[in-house]
């Protein structure tokens, strides 16, 4: 039953059952099959503010998995955490009740749009991705968004990440894991990088690679494809295929012109196949954030949207939530929140801040899965040593289990001067302990390690 198109399912007076309702891609997805008339339900494992909100739109949310969640559903949409050995999995495949992937039914609304503007790559996705939104509400698009973590313009009491909007456009960032992205229906298909990542689901680098081809060969005949020449490892993805270019070495589509740097802060032209589209003075630090603000204007471009947007829309974004995201002071220190987890995130977050003039840059970091730490090792090791001080905390597990032989105390023995804490409460002491006027200290990890840097600052 699996295989059938999610699509006869998704109409007005259908029920559909979403298992991690309180997600920050089911969330969004909840209120949009909501607002279409399909009768949600859900469940998910603790209370939060997005339950809270879904249950005051009258979908009724279970905290906790049980079988009888299912009962009287059309469908089920879980999460790729959820496993089939869940009780509501079991329950609904001996009913007959048809499981999709939450990321087919963002691929089946997908098609309602006109245009449909995927942000894909090993990094930079979410911040990418928040640039485009604020581009496309400069231009007036009223778009549809998913984006994987907050954003300050989408935001009203709490926190998040999506909006439900009423024009032609919708914008999801796009993961590779598990090729969740090749569900998707994109018009225009924006590639970032592509490095070795996932490695639990991926062979090697070349499967990442053919995964991201498949990706790109989505978009039909009139759409675009995005992508980052800057990279060597994109150009025999896109090889034969008619992409529109970012980057700053010369030959690209988009690039820039004429970039300095105020306070750290970039400044360039965006000069398009020669011509000046406009001018801008980025809010946020660092060259791979200029690279990702190039890829958010080759996207207007394709997407018809105007230079003036475009400035608009960069310069008033100041970052996205747990994206070098500023929570306060401790003893002086100043005390920034980052999601990255991958060796070329922190390598990239480390350059951007080393400008700033701090005194001190401390990166206390919390490794994301077995899988990527044992994989990466050498990598955290070698980039880690680019902070002043790096202090490491216990693996994140996330959905793996600790039976590989690797460890946070391995990866600090590996970097000089590195400190351990095993604990998260551990983490905050010995942070605190060491916090002095500054000192830039960066909680860095996708993890939980972001609530060290919540207590800190407070």
């Amino acid at each position: 039953m699996e295989e059938r198109d999610i699509r006869e399912f998704l109409r007005p007076g259908a029920r559909a059952h979403l298992m991690g309702i309180g997600g920050v891609s089911m969330e969004p997805l909840a209120e949009v099959l909501h607002g279409a008339g399909v009768k949600v339900s859900g469940s998910d494992m603790r209370q939060s503010d997005a339950t809270d909100q879904l249950q005051a739109l009258g979908i009724p949310v279970a905290i906790g998995h049980a079988a009888e969640n299912v009962a009287g559903a059309e469908l089920v949409i879980r999460t790729a955490a959820v496993h089939d050995d869940n009780p509501e999995i079991i329950a609904a495949r001996t009913a007959g009740i048809p499981v999709f992937e939450r990321s087919q039914a963002w691929g089946a609304i997908m098609r309602n749009y006109p245009n449909a503007l995927c942000v894909a790559g090993t990094h930079g996705k979410t911040t990418t991705t928040s640039m485009c939104t604020h581009i496309a509400l400069a231009q007036g698009a009223d778009p549809t968004v998913m984006i994987g973590g907050s954003l300050p313009v989408l935001s009203d009491e709490r926190p998040k990440g999506y909006r439900v909007g009423k024009g032609d456009v919708i914008i999801l960032e796009s993961c590779e894991y598990c090729n969740s992205f090749l569900s998707f229906f994109p018009t225009v298909a924006m590639i970032l990088n592509i490095e070795e990542d996932h490695l639990d689901f991926f062979k090697d680098l070349a499967d990442i690679q053919r995964s991201f081809r498949s990706f790109a060969q989505l978009v039909p005949a009139g759409g675009s494809v995005v992508a980052n020449t800057d990279d060597p490892n994109i150009r025999p993805v896109v090889q034969g295929l008619d992409a529109f270019t970012f980057g700053l070495e010369p030959g690209a589509d988009c690039t820039a012109a004429d970039l300095t740097w105020e306070r750290g802060l970039p400044r360039f032209d965006i000069m398009v196949r020669g011509e000046l589209l406009t001018h801008v003075a980025l809010r946020v630090p660092g060259l791979h954030n200029v690279k990702n603000a190039l890829a958010a204007a080759a996207a207007a471009v394709c997407l018809g949207w105007s230079g003036a947007a475009v400035k608009e829309g960069l310069e008033s974004f100041g970052g996205a939530g747990r994206r070098f995201e500023r929570l306060g002071t401790c003893n002086g220190a100043e005390i920034y929140d980052d999601y990255a987890h991958h060796p070329g995130e922190i390598k990239a977050l480390l350059s951007a801040v080393e400008p700033l003039g701090y005194e001190r840059v401390v990166c206390a970091f919390q490794p994301h899965t077995y899988t990527r730490t044992k994989a990466l090792f050498d990598e955290f090791a070698q980039v880690l040593k680019g902070a002043d001080l790096a202090v490491l905390t216990d693996i994140y597990a996330a959905r793996e289990t600790d039976d590989l032989g690797v460890s946070s105390t391995q990866l600090a023995q590996a970097v000089p001067g590195a400190l351990y804490f095993p604990s998260l409460d551990d983490l905050e002491t010995g942070l605190r302990a060491l916090a002095r006027p500054g000192d830039l200290i960066l909680l860095v990890g996708a993890g939980d390690i972001y609530s060290v840097g919540k207590r800190l600052a407070n």
